[in-house]
């Protein structure tokens, strides 16, 4: 397919949009209904999507036979997980303070780059990284007050979501991406399924209305991503990727009432900021 930066940027912002709103009816769905359960069904038509891309395609076969399974299993569990805790985050700390430290993830994937897949990090992508990290302290507000436990949640799911994102770069060496988002898929909908079935619970009829609107906002958010990476490098897209940030702020103050705090801002603003600039240097190391 003929690479176009452009619609691939407008294609990268629509994908951004949709997981905000997967993002916000994830926290209404989570803050009444089990966090494992929810995001159990979410993946049972995540697994159903892929499969049938996969079909589509005339990949099946090769799909099942991954070189490196035990990598592929791995970051697809580490995915599903890395969601739950991310979800949770949403019903404890709300959408746009969860967001403003999940930003963070970019700057952990350069820290981690290193030793988990062996890349030069200079100093300028380390000084980043630092200036980063004073960004999520503002955010935080370490020794101001009581601090809240709880805090600590987004940044774990940011942390799980970086190293999902190099597991599946090292993954790249061996396999398609057409296998790895098979197994991300499959292995995801299994985990969650020995776990979620153990904390089943009955939901009303205008809620499931909304997880059905929270399964297609999943299916259509990484449809967009696949097509945007089809049509641009991932390089040159991935900063726009901050403005789901922008739109779930926007999202947690218009429905869920939240209220975004000064030292927030100024934190969020580093942070991206600091990835943003991480993200070019990463561009011109490659």
């Amino acid at each position: 397919m003929e690479q176009n930066t452009r619609i691939g940027i407008w294609l990268m912002v629509a994908a951004t949009f949709v997981f905000a709103m997967q993002d916000g009816i994830s926290r209404h769905l989570a803050g009444e209904y089990n966090v494992w359960m929810v995001v159990m069904i979410r993946y049972w038509f995540f697994a159903a999507f892929v499969v049938w891309l996969t079909r589509r395609s005339g990949g099946l076969r090769n799909a099942l036979r991954p070189a490196k399974p035990v990598l592929q299993i791995f970051r697809g569990a580490l995915l599903a997980l890395e969601i739950c805790v991310t979800v949770l985050a949403f019903t404890l700390l709300g959408l746009v303070e969860s967001h403003a430290v999940f930003a963070c993830y970019p700057l952990i994937v350069a820290a981690l780059s290193g030793p988990v897949l062996g890349e030069k990090v200079g100093w300028r992508r380390w000084a980043a990284i630092a200036v980063g990290f004073i960004g999520i302290l503002i955010i935080l507000k370490p020794g101001f007050g009581v601090f809240a436990p709880e805090a600590i949640v987004p940044l774990v799911g940011a942390a799980m979501f970086a190293l999902y994102g190099l597991l599946t770069r090292y993954a790249s060496r061996f396999d398609s991406t057409q296998i790895s988002f098979f197994w991300t898929g499959i292995t995801g909908a299994i985990v969650m399924t020995a776990i979620g079935a153990w904390f089943w619970e009955p939901m009303s009829g205008g809620d499931w209305i909304w997880m059905i609107v929270l399964c297609i906002t999943g299916v259509l958010g990484h449809w967009l991503l696949i097509k945007c990476y089809e049509m641009a490098e991932a390089s040159a897209v991935q900063p726009f990727a901050y403005l789901q940030l922008v739109f779930v702020s926007t999202l947690g103050v218009a429905v869920f009432n939240e209220v975004i705090e000064t030292n927030v801002i100024i934190g969020a603003v580093i942070v991206v900021a600091a990835g943003v600039f991480t993200l070019q240097r990463t561009r011109k190391a490659t």
